[in-house]
Order: structure tokens, then sequence, then C-alpha cells
């Protein structure tokens, strides 16, 4: 195993490991959110789908740190 095959893990591990956490929370506080104001639903649904794709571009962001890191 090369060092570069452990920066790649690391690399994505941890780079998915903070997106999935932040997607979990935001769909819990989303659900939460509508639970104590169901008429706000399509607001909050609007709100979280947008968080949900900004944090979801950190996931890809780490993808192309690792496809860096095996290619060059």
């Amino acid at each position: 195993m090369e060092l570069r095959d452990l920066a790649m893990a690391i690399a994505i591990g941890l780079g998915t490991l903070g997106p999935g956490i932040g997607m979990g929370l935001i769909g819990s506080k989303a659900v939460e959110a509508i639970g104590r104001n169901p008429e706000a639903e399509n607001k909050v649904r609007t709100l979280m789908i947008l968080a949900i794709g900004l944090v979801e571009a950190l996931a890809i962001f780490a993808l192309l740190v690792v496809l860096i890191i095996r290619f060059l």
C-alpha cells in the first residue's frame, strides 16, 4: 500500500463524513420544524433541499481532491 492510497482513503473518508453528518442534522431539524409548524412545510422543504445541495458540494469537492491525488 502506497502513501498515496492512504491519502486518498483519508481524504474521501473525512470528506464524506462531515457532509453525511450535516445532511442528517439538516433532515432532522427540517422534520422537527415541520412538526412544530406544519403550515411552513413548503418553505422548510425548499430551504432543506437547498442546504442539502450545498452540503453535497463538499463531498464532491472531496472526491475531486481524491482524483487529483490519484492522477497527479
